[in-house]
């Protein structure tokens, strides 16, 4: 592929975003689900753009800033109080998908004895239901005003522990498999990053807090929030094994109480609003390929999509409902786990490089991402078109 290339896909995914966006917000649907539709007809429907590397990048870029915008919006006081509920709704968020996907796949494909081959491959579908991807739940609350309400607190939280304990899950489904998995060792790493973090996040925060008070509202405070982003997420991934989604969210944590915190996000948000975050959206529609789908697969990839998403419902609604919230915001917690996403992406093919599962379950996959990425921002606008969170309203 010729560099010149590369800007034409810029030009033309940029501005197709934009206008099916737009389109989108006049249809009362989150610009989201626009710029999704608008990967979808760019790639696999007309042709006109292909996924690639560079796009694949830029797309990796706008996830790690949406992420970090969220971490810069989190409120650390409202995080505590939702934490054991939080830890609670995560647990339930892997549990239930975990088995949902399990037995989905036994009773298709036929049930075998416990430690089979066939078992293992059951339990990896599972574990590739566990996979939560918050970048467009967030997304859509940021653009209804909702994300900094308890419910979205407590969705993003949940998300980000779903994250952690979905990766310990699949460590250890690995495990059984690849004999050069190290399950404890990974399990380890987590909590050893976890507890870097705390200790990490104090020690930053102490200095970008004396940093904001010489140099206030300098574009040197983002410009190192930035690099911070980067540097953790990097670390993440490199060091410990954890997603950098998960490490963008955590430096956005540690800077979240700085006094320029708002402003850090506003430079971010600009950046990634214009430019890497409608890449990362219209690259969901064009990763999508149904071409190598039979009818047994259509079949089961329909059945998965549907067990998939009623199984994060089901599980964290249920939860949530056990610390007495109210039934519609249940669902909001249900349905705001149910986006599938690049962890998804990521899992299915570490299963299929060590041999777990084929080719052909990677279009399950794609149709479980495009559909709760659609329908995921639909159904939140209407849920809190039913029932604003009141603590947004009493701000407002």
């Amino acid at each position: 592929m010729e560099n010149y290339e590369i800007l034409k896909d810029l030009a033309i995914v940029l501005l197709a975003a934009k206008f099916f966006g737009l389109v989108a917000r006049k249809c009362k649907a989150p610009m989201v689900v626009g710029e999704i539709i608008a990967g979808l007809l760019l790639g696999p429907i007309i042709h006109i753009v292909e996924n690639n590397d560079f796009l694949g990048k830029m797309a990796e870029i706008g996830v790690i800033l949406i992420m970090f915008s969220a971490g810069l919006e989190t409120n650390l006081k409202e995080l505590k109080k939702s934490g054991v509920k939080a830890l609670a709704i995560a647990v339930m968020g892997v549990f239930i998908p975990l088995v949902g996907g399990t037995i989905l796949y036994l009773c298709y494909y036929g049930f075998d004895k416990i430690g089979s081959e066939q078992f293992f491959k059951a339990l990896f579908v599972g574990s590739i239901m566990t996979a939560t991807s918050v970048g467009i739940t967030v997304e859509c609350l940021k653009e209804m005003g909702f994300l900094k309400g308890e419910i979205g607190q407590l969705i993003v939280s949940a998300a980000i522990i779903d994250d952690v304990i979905g990766i310990v899950v699949l460590t250890f489904v690995l495990g059984f498999k690849d004999p050069e998995a190290q399950p404890l060792r990974v399990v380890g790493n987590t909590f050893a990053f976890l507890a870097l973090a705390v200790l990490l996040g104090i020690l930053i925060y102490k200095l970008m807090k004396w940093v904001d008070a010489r140099y206030p509202h300098s574009r040197r405070i983002p410009i190192i929030g930035l690099g911070l982003c980067f540097a953790i997420s990097f670390c993440a991934e490199k060091f410990f094994g954890i997603a950098d989604i998960t490490g963008a969210y955590v430096a956005g944590i540690m800077l979240c109480n700085i006094n320029d915190a708002p402003y850090v996000d506003r430079k971010v948000s600009v950046t990634g609003y214009m430019f890497f975050g409608p890449i990362f959206f219209v690259g969901i529609g064009l990763k999508t390929d149904f071409s190598a789908m039979t009818k047994d697969m259509i079949v089961f990839s329909l059945l998965f999509v549907l067990v998939a998403m009623a199984c994060k419902v089901i599980g964290c609604g249920l939860i949530t409902k056990a610390f007495k919230y109210p039934g519609i915001d249940c669902l909001k917690v249900g349905v705001g786990m149910m986006t599938r996403g690049e962890v998804a992406l990521i899992i299915t093919q570490k299963g299929l490089s060590v041999g777990l599962i084929d080719s052909s379950f990677f279009a399950p996959v794609i149709l479980l991402i495009i559909v709760s990425s659609i329908t995921v921002p639909i159904l939140l606008k209407v849920l809190y078109a039913k029932k604003p969170d009141p603590q947004v309203e009493a701000k407002g």
